[in-house]
């Protein structure tokens, strides 16, 4: 059974850094794609960052030079290092993995887009004030 387990939230000004951390259990990260996911209230998730397999990054435009993904594969954890963090970051983000078995979401490189991401941990909130 795949289980993600975000952690890292938090509060902090504008301009400043947090970084999120997702322990995986049940897969291999090396194995699968991993992403980052956030989602504003009301409204649909939306892909932040995912990385594949080969070490592959893929960034949604809005945060290209702020966020970095990485991924532990010794630990099989992921990353998300968020800098100069804007008040319109304010999301509950998402660790995400892909897996065979089904779902909605496609992010990233080719390889991270042979299957959808449907596995998800249950989130950690990241509030940045102005």
């Amino acid at each position: 059974q795949v289980q993600l387990m975000e952690s890292g939230g938090g509060s902090v000004q504008s301009g400043g850094s947090l970084r999120l951390s997702c322990a995986a259990s049940g897969l291999t990260t090396s194995s699968v794609c991993m992403g980052w996911f956030r989602q504003y209230p009301g409204k649909e998730h939306e892909a932040v960052a995912s990385i594949d397999s080969d070490g592959m990054t893929t960034y949604v435009n809005s945060v290209k030079g702020r966020f970095t993904i990485s991924q532990d594969n010794t630990k099989n954890t992921l990353y998300l290092q968020m800098n100069s963090l804007k008040p319109e970051d304010t999301a509950m983000y998402y660790c995400a993995a892909t897996n065979s078995r089904g779902g909605r979401w496609y992010f990233g490189t080719t390889r991270c887009r042979q299957f959808p991401f449907g596995s998800w941990g249950q989130g950690t909130q990241v509030t940045v004030s102005s």
